[in-house]
């Protein structure tokens, strides 16, 4: 991995400390491990992390004097919904040791996928001031560290995310849309999400009542379900590098779409059914109809 370094003295090794972060159940906190299987996107999260920041041994490292100002803030990412905001964000004293607790309520509708936390010391305002290779810009990041964990909804095969597609790069009245990022070697829970668009009640609800949907409720997740094979399908087969005897990692990309095209056409090699897609997408687009079952479970 290349790094780049900046043009300015960093904090020393030991002037930041980071406890793990944490996650508040009840106000009871609880160690936020590499992944919450239990999370859905009802779910929002309450998080927290002590920070004990050496201030004097950062001025030291970074050649700032005492005048510069110091803040330290948290910010987070959630790859499946591709949102990034800003949490706590707490100006330092100007000497001495302090201990600061950071913290965030992230809400559920706005995440998926992999949740990225990052907390970051950093120079407030500009600086003309300072020794010689010192920081100057505001912004200028003295010290960093990032931690992660994988957000599974109670779908667990299909990470799902509900966000206001106003605020993204999709039309604000589209329904969903499927994200499919990474190659065949990827972990699917990392490449793949359902991005739901707040703003359709009727397939909100029905994604909420997916355990025990009612009449109306099928018919939207039968053609939420048959869009969403039909996108995967035809992923694999524009994927020149896809095909059924390649053996890839466990719960990656090529073995997901393995799985469902060899259980929608069994028997059928992957090259007849290029050709089929490229042929004649739309009768293939309508058998794919039929291979999924599409309404049939909804009466």
């Amino acid at each position: 991995m290349i790094r780049q370094a900046p043009p300015y003295r960093l904090a020393t090794a030991g002037s930041v400390v980071v406890e793990p972060w944490q996650l508040l159940l009840d106000d009871t906190p609880v160690m936020l491990g590499p992944s919450l299987d239990d999370w859905d996107y009802r779910t929002d999260l309450t998080l927290r992390q002590s920070v004990t920041v050496d201030v004097d041994l950062v001025r030291q490292g970074t050649g700032l004097p005492e005048s510069a100002k110091l803040t330290l803030a948290m910010v987070w990412t959630a790859s499946g919904s591709g949102l990034k905001a800003a949490g706590s964000r707490i100006t330092l004293p100007k000497s001495g040791t302090t201990q600061v607790d950071l913290g965030a309520v992230l809400p559920g509708s706005q995440l998926g996928g992999l949740l990225v936390l990052e907390t970051t010391l950093a120079l407030a305002e500009y600086c003309d001031t300072g020794a010689l290779a010192s920081p100057r810009r505001a912004g200028s990041v003295l010290w960093t560290d990032r931690s992660s964990t994988r957000l599974q909804g109670d779908a667990q095969q299909f990470p799902i995310s509900v966000v206001d597609f106003a605020k993204t790069e999709f039309p604000d009245d589209a329904g969903w849309h499927v994200e499919i990022g990474g190659d065949l070697d990827t972990a699917t829970m990392g490449a793949l999400i359902l991005l739901v668009n707040e703003r359709k009640k009727v397939l909100v609800g029905a994604m909420r009542n997916a355990a025990r949907p009612r009449p109306a409720d099928r018919i939207v997740l039968s053609t939420v379900y048959a869009d969403v094979t039909r996108t995967l399908v035809e992923h694999a087969l524009r994927d020149r590098d896809f095909d059924l005897d390649t053996t890839y990692p466990d719960d990656s990309m090529g073995v997901t779409l393995q799985v469902l095209v060899d259980r929608l056409f069994p028997g059928r090699s992957i090259d007849h059914l290029r050709r089929r897609y490229e042929q004649a997408p739309a009768a293939f687009a309508t058998e794919l109809q039929s291979a999924v079952r599409i309404f049939e479970e909804t009466t």
